[in-house]
């Protein structure tokens, strides 16, 4: 009798689909092959991590187990880091000569994950093969031609998930596993309680809602915390954690603006939209980019000049850092636009682009904190968190590039652009709700008597400002631009340039808004 073939392993990681799962596809190609997701210590233990995220791949790996098995494959399920847990496979009889997998841009924990798992397979003879899954390249010499580079590898045929998939005769006696809530992996329920739902069919249906009846808007909507709850495309969590892939997407975006552009003058409106959509998938590789040509990212400034600018250690913070940094992330500033956003962001896992930046600008110019122990904050409750945009575009937002238009929101204008009736912040902010909207923007201005009638003592039921906007903002200018300026910023700003920058002509205007 021959002996069993050997089998690939599919590993899942961020790639939770069956569908142009290029890693499945070329396993099931190959022959036998059996998937297997792992709850990794180094990703569970991360500060980033948060239970809602948990939560999500769940939803997610259950409904890919699902289409797997319906197809004849199976999902093995384990618990361990990833060498340790292919070696117990290995031990517990399951013959495979490959894994494949999708490449990772992630934090350094799970790039040194990658180093070990490839010194695993190669000193047990095992072929470990990583896949493209977005517009990022890897290496990448320079970053002259990369948009052709990415236009390419997302205009490329999308594969469909495989009809069949032949589950190796040596996993027969392998328990399938079991999917594991918070509390069986030790994490502490997550406090939200309003999050989008996982898989690839709600990301299907998410694709197809925006592309043909939500998003006609999306230029103007975006920005709003109101409007943008559904004008927002809001497949930043599905593309997170691959529950569909970026080509697809990219091919559905061009298919509707195809039809657009058939429609004419009538179409206007939404064919600026999804362009406007489309740019964002180019967006998201940028920066993802960013962070796979240097890793170091995750912990240190990308323009160096900046190092000493802010205190970084924790352990350095004084009383006035500290109670800063509490305040803000317990949605407590005094700044109802902030704090209406962090609450928010809380409950939901998901708050607008904008809104995003506005709350770190706050972070990093009012209140002149570090911007590492702020974006692994907001990283832990961002449902959609994906590290390759989320460090370099928080040091972006924190003037530390050198390269990018330094901006410094007000949240008093933002409050009154964004949320001029205050149904944004009535929401989330409870004692906020009888406050007149002329006064909604800035509680602080409210006359005694206003408050008694509307039930809001300032200082009491709602904090005062944690800081004056207006000194807040001319010291946080005079300290960026004292390093901006500066020879050695000079010259790490053409270094970042040439190794980090879009190749667009640098923004025109005001370099500063308040």
């Amino acid at each position: 009798m021959p002996a069993p073939a050997p089998a690939t392993i599919v590993w899942l990681k961020r790639d939770l689909r069956i569908d142009d799962h290029t890693a499945l596809a070329q396993a099931v190609a190959r022959g036998p092959a059996v998937g297997l997701y792992v709850y990794e210590p180094e990703v569970i233990g991360a500060a980033e991590h948060d239970a809602s995220h948990l939560e999500f791949v769940n939803g997610c790996l259950r409904e890919v187990r699902a289409a797997m098995a319906a197809r004849g494959g199976r999902v093995l399920v384990r618990r361990g880091r990833m060498p340790d847990v292919l070696a117990e496979l290995r031990a517990a009889g399951l013959l495979f000569d490959a894994v494949h997998a999708h490449e990772e841009t992630g934090l350094e924990a799970t790039f040194e994950r990658d180093k070990r798992v490839t010194r695993w397979c190669a000193a047990a003879g095992v072929r470990f093969v990583e896949f493209p899954q977005f517009g990022v390249v890897r290496p990448l010499a320079k970053r002259d031609g990369w948009a052709r580079k990415w236009a390419r590898r997302m205009n490329a045929e999308a594969s469909d998930a495989p009809p069949r998939i032949d589950t190796p005769a040596s996993a027969a006696g392998l328990a399938d596993g079991e999917v594991l809530g918070p509390a069986r992996l030790g994490l502490p329920a997550s406090e939200k309680d309003q999050v989008q739902p996982p898989g690839e069919r709600a990301a299907w249906d998410t694709l197809s809602s925006f592309l043909y009846e939500r998003g006609e808007r999306y230029r103007t909507e975006m920005s709003s915390p109101v409007d943008g709850w559904d004008g927002c495309s809001r497949l930043s969590a599905h593309l997170a954690y691959g529950a569909i892939s970026m080509r697809r997407v990219h091919h559905a975006t061009e298919v509707r603006l195809g039809e657009l552009s058939e429609a004419g003058v009538d179409a206007k409106e939404w064919r600026g939209s999804i362009t406007s959509f489309a740019k964002r998938l180019r967006w998201h590789c940028h920066f993802t980019q960013k962070l796979e040509d240097e890793p170091a990212i995750e912990h240190r400034n990308i323009n160096r000049a900046y190092d000493g600018m802010r205190v970084e250690d924790q352990a350095d913070w004084d009383d006035e850092h500290w109670r800063r940094f509490e305040a803000w992330c317990a949605g407590r500033t005094g700044y109802p636009m902030v704090d209406a956003c962090m609450r928010c962001l809380r409950r939901t896992g998901w708050i607008n682009f904008r809104m995003r930046a506005m709350l770190a600008s706050f972070a990093s110019y009012h209140l002149w904190l570090h911007w590492k122990p702020t974006a692994q904050f907001l990283a832990h409750h961002f449902l959609d968190f994906e590290p390759g945009i989320h460090y370099p575009q928080f040091q972006m937002q924190s003037g530390v590039t050198g390269i990018n238009t330094v901006r410094i929101y007000s949240p008093t204008k933002q409050a009154k652009d964004q949320d001029p009736t205050g149904v944004f912040i009535r929401r989330w902010i409870p004692h906020l709700r009888e406050v007149p909207d002329e006064f909604i923007a800035e509680p602080w201005t409210m006359p005694a008597l206003t408050q008694q009638l509307a039930g809001c003592s300032i200082g009491e039921d709602y904090p005062s400002p944690i800081v004056e906007h207006r000194a807040a903002y001319a010291s946080a200018k005079a300290r960026v631009y004292a390093v901006k300026g500066s020879a050695p910023a000079r010259t790490e700003s053409t270094r970042v340039y040439e190794k980090h920058g879009s190749r667009q002509r640098p923004p025109q205007g005001r370099a500063m808004r308040a």
